[in-house]
């Protein structure tokens, strides 16, 4: 994740991470707060409520298959 972070201004927008005022969290210290949400069970929490407010805005995740739209040239059928 500290790469990401690094490379995506979008990911440290979402973060609240400004590299002007101070680094990406190392990553021990993203492991850590990983492991911390995990032994308060707060995982689960956190997703139902990016959901809830996703729904609200209209958005909805599911799972699904990614399928290669690629447009390419083909010749007529008769």
């Amino acid at each position: 994740m500290e790469d990401p972070l690094y490379e995506s201004p979008v990911l440290r927008r979402c973060a609240g991470i400004d590299l002007g005022r101070a680094p990406v969290p190392d990553e021990t210290t993203i492991l850590n707060f990983r492991h911390l949400l995990e032994e308060q069970e707060l995982c689960g929490q956190i997703l139902e409520t990016v959901n809830h407010y996703l729904e609200s805005k209209g958005i909805r995740i599911t799972t699904g298959t990614i399928v290669d739209a690629t447009i390419i040239h083909a010749p007529l059928s008769t």
